[in-house]
Order: structure tokens, then sequence, then C-alpha cells
């Protein structure tokens, strides 16, 4: 496993740093030192600077707005930014670049890659996420929101569940089922349909932290161009499962960055309330100090994939599970140094980030009590546990698979 990375790539490091250098305030602690007014505006402000430095979607080739530099600058960036407390992007740029923009130039016509891939670099299209329905969040086959052709349009009824950031978007991408009579797998479609019309309803869910980051979205009756479909029609799956790969994307890079600096914190609020003489309590932060260190060398290990063009295979699974369920472990150990200042929740509020909180917030109880109730939900989105166990089961350790009842029509199976 390679940990150094070559000197063109440290090269670019030194060109990163200089824009930072230039572009960041003197005595910069990150956004998270900001209120909540001043991290929204710097959110955006930013979002745009790295927009004209050629710093969104560095790997895209030029000619759809992207810089055409390599997988491994990319990833050089993405430590640098983080390391300097700043964002990749806006909030919906996982949606937008990360998730949508890279399935396009995998499956996009070269029609929706000149239309929609500038559009999405220049913060005129907001995507969201547009895949779990009540009944189709694991099994995401299961999906019941409907497709009809009607002329040259698609008319789409139905609902999806869980939409991060949809409150922000203004376009969805949507799986939606356009022939029942088929395996459920083989009769969904891959759409692009904006959410500015009277057909679609965004609600929000209020979640345990009081912010409403995931919401419901109704389609009754709404419509996209027949033209808006990606790959093929009834062929959404393959589609649905590419952009899935591109989910976790540079996590493999910044995630171990952000926990270290996290736990730096925890260690601190430790240290602030005697915490650390305690010799349960001292246990415990070795634990995290070791499972942070063990997530440093599963990145290395994915990115190493990563670098050498590989798709994500099971260890993803592997990360996805770590990260997640460590997060919720250290949290706990936060709350319990916190004692009973931790039952008073304070106000928390700016632009969000999951899993951790921004660089530079202040090591407080009313802190630590959001990033706690976010950290919840960490093993359920982007994958949960379970499901992360399973595919392990089954592709690692080549154990059968579990027994399905859904082989038939989509139509029988709901019966």
């Amino acid at each position: 496993m390679n940990n150094r990375y070559p000197p063109e790539a440290e090269a670019f490091r030194s060109t990163v740093r200089d824009f930072l250098g230039r572009q960041l305030p003197a005595g910069w602690k990150g956004v998270g030192a900001l209120s909540a007014e001043e991290g929204y505006r710097f959110v955006d402000e930013w979002r745009r600077r790295l927009h004209q430095a050629g710093y969104l979607a560095v790997s895209w080739p030029k000619e759809y707005g992207g810089s055409d530099l390599s997988a491994l600058e990319q990833v050089v960036l993405m430590e640098e930014l983080t390391r300097a407390g700043v964002p990749g992007g806006g909030p919906n740029d996982v949606f937008g670049i990360q998730m949508i923009g890279n399935t396009l130039l995998d499956w996009g016509t070269e029609d929706q890659k000149r239309h929609f891939l500038p559009r999405i670099l220049s913060g005129e299209d907001i995507w969201c996420q547009g895949y779990s329905e009540p009944d189709a969040g694991s099994d995401l086959g299961n999906l019941s929101t409907r497709a009809v052709a009607d002329g040259d349009q698609w008319v789409i009824d139905g609902q999806k569940i869980w939409t991060s950031y949809g409150h922000l978007a203004n376009w969805i991408f949507v799986v939606a089922r356009t022939d029942p009579s088929v395996p459920k797998h083989q009769g969904i479609t891959f759409l692009l349909v904006p959410m500015d019309q009277p057909g679609v309803e965004v609600r929000p869910i209020r979640m345990l932290s009081g912010d409403s980051e995931f919401n419901e979205v109704f389609f009754t009756g709404a419509r996209t161009g027949l033209a808006n479909v990606v790959g093929e029609v009834n062929g959404g799956w393959a589609v649905a499962m590419t952009l899935l790969g591109y989910e976790r994307g540079e996590a493999a890079a910044t995630f171990p960055l952000r926990f270290r600096e996290e736990l730096d914190k925890l260690i601190a609020l430790a240290r602030s309330r005697g915490a650390d003489r305690n010799p349960i309590i001292r246990q415990r932060i070795a634990q995290c100090y070791a499972e942070v260190e063990m997530m440093r060398f599963l990145g290395m290990r994915s990115l190493n994939r990563f670098l050498a063009g590989e798709q994500p295979g099971p260890e993803s699974s592997v990360f996805k599970i770590f990260w997640s369920e460590y997060h919720q472990r250290a949290t706990e150990l936060a709350m319990d140094i916190l004692g009973m200042e931790a039952t008073v929740p304070g106000a928390k509020d700016g632009p969000v980030t999951f899993p951790t909180d921004y660089f530079g917030s202040d090591n407080i109880a009313a802190n630590w009590y959001d990033v706690f109730l976010k950290a919840r939900s960490g093993t359920i989105y982007a994958g949960t546990s379970q499901v992360q166990r399973n595919i392990l089961g089954e592709r690692v350790l080549g154990l059968p698979k579990e027994p399905r009842g859904d082989a038939g029509p989509w139509s029988s199976a709901r019966r």
C-alpha cells in the first residue's frame, strides 16, 4: 500500500496552498468559527471562487467546464481544502457534481452533457437525489414511483423520502418504474426532473437535531421531457448503480482528516474537564485513537484502488461501516465527558455538514450535542450497516444470498 504521492502531485499541492493563502483571511480557523449567517454567505461565495479558479469538478473534461486534472490531483485538492477548513463546494454539490455529473459523463448523451454539466458548475442547476421510498430503502428495486410516456413527456406519480437538501434544489434525478410487467430491476428508468413545477411538492422532515436537511418529495402528474432519460428506457438500474459508485467519492481521503481533527477536540474536551484522569475515559479515548488510525489506512487502501482506475469494491462497504459506527461511539464518549452539561441542548445553526462539524467550531456542549444527534443517522444514510454487512457476507465471505421471493414480474410480487 503506497501512501506517498509523486513529485507532480506535491507540486499541485503547493499550487492549491498558494490559492488558499491568497483567498482566505489572516487567522482563518475554518467555517465552523463563523456565525450561522456568516457561514451561509461564506459557503456561497467560496463556491463561486472555486468555480472561477477551476477547482470544481477538476477531473471533468475542459469542454464541459472541468479542468482535465488527474484523479490524484482531485484527491490532493480535497485534502488541502479539508485541512484548511473550507468545503469543496456547496451542500448540493455531492449530488450535482460528484453523483449526477460524473454519471452523465458515463451514460449521458452529448446533448445532455453539454446542457447540464456547465449549469451544474455555475450553480444554475442545483440537484438532489430521488431514490429511497417508504417501501424501497435498502431494497431500492422495490420502488413504486411510476413514470408513463405521454407524447414527448414522461408523467411521474409517486413519493421519494430522505431527500437530502431537496429544499435547496431545482432539479432531481429520479429512478421510476416504467414497466411493471417485468422483474423489478428490469423495468426501471433513470430520469432528470425539474422541481420547479406544480406537480412536485417538497415537505421537510424535522430531525432530532431540529434541522430539516431531509425531505419527502411528492410527484403528482409531474412532467419531464423524453430526452431527459439517462441511459436506456427500462435500463435505469445500471445507471443507478453507477451513480452509487460515485456517492462516497473523496471520502476515503477527507474523512480520516476530519475525524482526526474531531478526535483532537474530543481529547481537549476531556482535559478541560479533568476527565482524562479517569482510567475508563482514557481507555475509550485510546480506542478512538486506534480506530481513527485504522480509518486512515482503510482510506489509503481505497484511494489506491481509486487512483488505479478501479471501480469501488467491497472495501467501500468496510469503510462505510467503520466510520459510521466509530462516530457513534466517539460522540457518545463526548456526551459522557460532558455529563449533565450534555442534557441541555444549545442553538446550533449554520451550513450543516455530515458527518463531523466544520473545522474551527467551538469545543462546547451545544456543538457536540448537535454532532452526536447527527451521528445517529450515519449508519443509515448512504447504505445502512445491515446492507453493507450483507454485501461483505455475499461478495467477500461467499455466504449464500438471502432468499428472495420477487423473481417474477414486479406487478405480481406487489400483490
